[in-house]
């Protein structure tokens, strides 16, 4: 079912979602390398769906907006919290702008 085909790719995606303290300043930095094909046909992913979300023109902007949360955050946010923050919009992105 491409429901959870989709739901799958959306947790790969968030799983890629991570949060560091900077060195020296202590800032919150989030990460999220955007995956290859190559590297969700290995993860075991529906390629088809894969191949249209990593193409589809919104997908950098995602990016962005993931990797830009800290900023939309209180300065005294948990690390734990913003990457939750962070991860969500990569579900809010898919569910709004991708549908299968």
């Amino acid at each position: 079912m491409e429901a959870d085909a989709l739901r799958a790719i959306v947790a790969f995606l968030q799983g890629r979602v991570e949060v560091r303290e900077e060195e020296g300043s202590g800032a919150l930095l989030v990460t999220f390398p955007t995956p290859t094909a190559e590297e969700m046909d290995r993860a075991g992913l529906d390629g088809a769906l894969s191949r249209r979300l990593l193409a589809a023109d919104w997908f950098p902007e995602m990016v962005d907006e993931v990797v830009t949360t800290p900023a939309f955050c209180a300065p005294d946010d948990p690390p734990g919290l913003v990457l939750r923050y962070a991860r969500d919009v990569v579900a809010e992105y898919v569910a709004k702008r991708f549908a299968p």
